[in-house]
Parts: C-alpha cells; structure tokens; sequence
C-alpha cells in the first residue's frame, strides 16, 4: 500500500500506510525501503517515460516526505538512512532554484544528506564547502550559458586547492550537455533529475566515492 500510494501521490493514503504499517509491527526501515523508496523509484521511471510529468514528480516527492516524518522517529539509530552527502549549489551570477530544489528534494527522500548552499554561489563558497563539510558529491546547478564557466571555475578550485580528488562533480542545467561536463573536468552531467539522483546513488553503492 505504501508503494501504491507514492505511485499514485496520495497524500492522506501514504500517511494512513504509514501508519498501519507500525501498527502491524512492520520494520520502520523495511517500510521506507520497500515501500516509500520503490514507490519513488516508479515515480522517476514514470517521469523519465513522459508518463508523470513535474507536477506529479513533486507531488511524489511531497507524498514521501509526509511518510517519512511518520516513520523516522520509530527508526532505530542502527537503522537510520544516510547513503552519502552531497553538497548542492547554482552557481554565481544565475539566480535558478527550481532544477536545484527538485534535485535536492529527491536525494532527501532517497537518504542523503544535502548540504544546500542556494543560487548565486561564488567558487569560493563552494570550495570552502567541500572542505569543510567533506561531502561525497558536490552537485552544481547553471541555467544561464553565461554562467557555464563558473562551473569550470569551482572544478579549478578545488583541484587547486587539492580537493577534487575527494569528491564526485555532477552538473546539470539545461544550456550543459556531456561533452561540456567532461571538457570542464566534472564526473558526469546529468540531463534530469531523476538521473542525476539515479548517478549519486550508484556512485555511492558502487563505492566510488571517498
């Protein structure tokens, strides 16, 4: 149930789920996993078919945060979710949010924790970011061609600085493409949300992050 009712963004279902499911001693974790996490998996499928469209990604995403506000206090601290870190960003000069937040909102409902630095980064925040907050992957948002080389300009940074070895770069905005990412020096691209999360999630899995 818990699974149907993110496919089918039923706010009120995913809550009473939730709620039955601790009811009827189900795992909280087996709940998240197996039920909120497969539904949101169905969800970015459905999306990248042209199946759901944003509205439905979001209401998706919104669904899931209510299940899991139900069910992560029930967590023990051995079955707390944390796949990785990441820190998020758009970069200096483009004041675009929505791209970001939706990536930022799904990464949350998938376990990771997201150290959300806003619009208009400078190089500098985000390098200092990295250092401080050792995240795995470190995420850059651009949505401006005029602001593209800000992203080669934080790669530059941070490989200046000795950072980048310790970190995953992905990029993603609509003026970007592959050949772009890699010219720049970054991980991957990614053209959609759901892909870039689908990415960070694996490099996780996969161990190559540090």
């Amino acid at each position: 149930m818990l699974r149907h009712g993110i496919v089918n963004v039923d706010i009120v279902g995913v809550r009473k789920a939730c709620e039955d499911a601790l009811t009827e001693g189900i795992s909280p974790l087996k709940a998240i996993n197996d039920g909120l996490l497969e539904g949101m998996y169905v969800v970015g499928e459905k999306f990248q078919a042209g199946e759901y469209f944003l509205t439905e990604l979001i209401a998706a995403g919104a669904a899931m945060e209510e299940g899991l506000k139900i069910l992560e206090p029930h967590l023990q601290k051995c079955e707390m979710r944390n796949t990785g870190k990441i820190v998020l960003g758009t970069v200096e000069g483009d004041l675009h949010s929505i791209g970001k937040d939706i990536v930022q909102m799904l990464l949350r409902t998938t376990g990771f924790e997201v150290i959300d630095l806003g619009v208009d980064v400078p190089a500098q925040k985000f390098v200092e970011a990295v250092r401080t907050q050792k995240p795995a992957i470190l995420g850059m948002s651009a949505l401006i061609t005029t602001t593209m080389p800000e992203m080669g300009k934080v790669i530059r940074r941070l490989q200046e600085a000795g950072l980048k070895r310790r970190v995953k770069a992905i990029v993603g905005g609509a003026p970007l493409s592959k050949e772009y990412a890699e010219t720049i020096g970054a991980d991957a691209y990614s053209p959609d949300a759901v892909t870039g999360v689908e990415m960070c999630r694996l490099w996780v899995k996969q161990g190559d992050c540090q």
